[in-house]
């Protein structure tokens, strides 16, 4: 999804400067609070693609930093909505669990948090193109 994303953003006339895989197991090395706290300090940085999945609740998390401390545009898609609960989807972090690890919980919150949220991949870079122009 990354590629498709960055695909997305260049084709409506954006750049990209950094791509960034965390991956959803249990044990990671950066979180995504500790990735968009490089780029808040980033001045060549005007917005930020996050592309999060079902399970657990890093995404959550990120979105409430977000609303506290993050004032670029932020575009994000939630992977895994048409799977089905319960299901484990590919690796042990994307087991869909009840409550705030669902897709609808996690952009629900995104949403209360100011984050802007692509329905699709293929709406990421329109959808930041106009966060950026506005």
């Amino acid at each position: 999804m990354t590629y498709e994303a960055i695909d997305q953003i260049v084709n409506v006339g954006l750049g990209m400067t950094t791509a960034v895989g965390i991956g959803g197991d249990p044990i990671i090395g950066s979180s995504m609070i500790d990735i968009l706290k490089h780029f808040a300090d980033d001045e060549e940085t005007k917005g930020v693609v996050m592309i999060g999945e079902i399970g657990g609740s890093m995404e959550n998390e990120a979105a409430e930093w977000i609303k506290n401390n993050f004032n670029k545009p932020v575009v994000s898609f939630i992977a895994g909505q048409t799977a089905p609960k319960g299901k484990r989807m590919g690796h042990a972090g994307a087991i869909i669990s009840e409550g705030s690890e669902t897709a609808d919980a996690k952009i629900k919150i995104l949403k209360e948090c100011g984050v802007s949220v692509a329905k699709t991949v293929s709406e990421i870079g329109e959808t930041m193109l106009q966060l950026i122009e506005e």
